[in-house]
């Protein structure tokens, strides 16, 4: 059996690799972590913002049925944030074309 010698010159380029490598690695994995963060604190955002802007115009409904608006008022009140959840939804849900980029010359291949 033979036996490994190295130069201490082998053996610290054989860690600076590794350290070089394990950077790599760390530095990847923290910007996925970071990503996942940021998806996350968007996403809750998005939520809270949805959940204040939903209690603010149910609250606003509330006082205005409570108090007996008259039918205007009560029209107002209950019509325009339906207007506006209707056009989101119909947004969110309509179908749209996908027009892929043409080739130069107009040829398909």
């Amino acid at each position: 059996m033979t036996t490994i010698s190295l130069t201490p010159i082998q053996i610290m380029a054989g860690v600076g690799v590794l350290l070089v490598l394990l950077f790599v690695w760390r530095s990847s994995s923290r910007r996925a972590a970071a990503d996942a963060a940021r998806t996350e604190v968007r996403l809750m955002s998005l939520a809270g913002r949805v959940l204040f802007t939903a209690g603010l115009i149910v609250g606003v409904q509330w006082v205005v049925i409570a108090r007996g608006g008259n039918g205007w008022v009560l029209l107002a009140v209950l019509g325009v944030p339906a207007l506006f959840a209707a056009y989101a939804l119909i947004r969110a849900l309509a179908v749209t074309t996908y027009d892929a980029p043409r080739r130069r010359g107009g040829g398909r291949r």
